[in-house]
């Protein structure tokens, strides 16, 4: 036997046009149309000041620039990108700030990715302080650190150089990768490793093929983010670099006399791999979702 037909229930449709005939006079909601508009401009007008020196960067790239002052447009050319091996020391500080980055890198994500799973999974005494030290070398000013890490050094009797950026770089970036692996293993469905354990996997096994890809988008970002810090890193570096000369200290040496427009390519070049890196990484991350 069939019940009672109950009345169909009105749709959201069904009741926006009845409200509407039963105003026909009203305005269609001018008040929401306006926000809109401006949170849309404000959007765009945002972006363009984020982007505003990156274009500005990248424009006088081709600069045909005449004197050492590259900060005046004076035409169009691609000249500088065929003689950008120019400056033989500035050449050598980029390829110190990629290798430096990269050691740094790789250290720290090594690194943060076990203090962020030990801090994001488990409990055990000293983790308070852990944090507090952690947070701490996130916000402390990079003058203290830089002098603090220098009157380290001294003390220790070790020459600065090479050496003492990539340790100065790991220990400010370490934090950086620490808090995003944590981020994303406390926001991780650990039932997915029981069921492996269950299943007979092994303690390394489930790591290396269950955790580990769960909480791969975190560590990249990691390593993303500790390699920008790393390669433009300048009031840090200044304190620990000793004779050893990096991109951004070139720069800042070179604009009492003029930048030359090789700089703005090969900071167009590192935004640009930068770029690319974001994208594939994005792109993978929503792949596995």
């Amino acid at each position: 036997m069939s019940g009672p037909v109950s009345p169909a229930l009105p749709t959201r449709a069904a009741a926006g046009e009845a409200t509407e005939q039963a105003t026909p006079g009203a305005p269609r909601r001018p008040r929401a149309r306006w926000g809109d508009r401006l949170l849309f401009g404000y959007t765009w007008l945002i972006l363009l000041w984020l982007f505003a020196p990156i274009l500005v960067m990248i424009a006088f790239g081709f600069n045909d620039t005449r004197s050492k002052s590259n900060v005046t447009w004076q035409g169009f050319t691609l000249k500088w990108w065929g003689r950008l091996g120019e400056y033989p020391d500035l050449t050598t500080a980029v390829l110190n700030s990629i290798g430096i980055g990269l050691l740094a890198t790789l250290i720290t994500t090594v690194l943060g990715t076990l203090l962020g799973i030990a801090l994001g999974r488990y409990r055990f005494r000293g983790q308070g302080p852990t944090n507090l030290i952690m947070f701490a070398a996130i916000s402390s000013p990079e003058l203290v650190m830089g002098a603090s890490l220098l009157s380290l050094f001294v003390s220790l009797g070790v020459q600065t150089g090479y050496a003492t950026i990539v340790l100065a770089h790991v220990l400010f970036s370490v934090s950086f990768v620490a808090v995003t692996v944590r981020a994303r293993v406390v926001g991780m469905d650990g039932s997915i490793e029981e069921a492996a354990r269950d299943l007979g996997a092994s303690t390394w096994v489930t790591f290396w093929r269950v955790t580990f890809p769960m909480i791969l988008p975190g560590v990249v970002s990691g390593a993303l983010l500790a390699f920008a810090l790393s390669i433009d890193d300048f009031v840090i570096t200044q304190f620990t670099s000793g004779a050893t000369i990096t991109f951004p200290l070139w720069i800042y040496g070179a604009v009492r006399i003029g930048v030359p427009p090789q700089v703005n390519i090969l900071g167009t070049l590192i935004f640009a791999v930068g770029v690319v890196i974001a994208v594939v990484n994005t792109v993978t991350s929503r792949r596995r979702v």
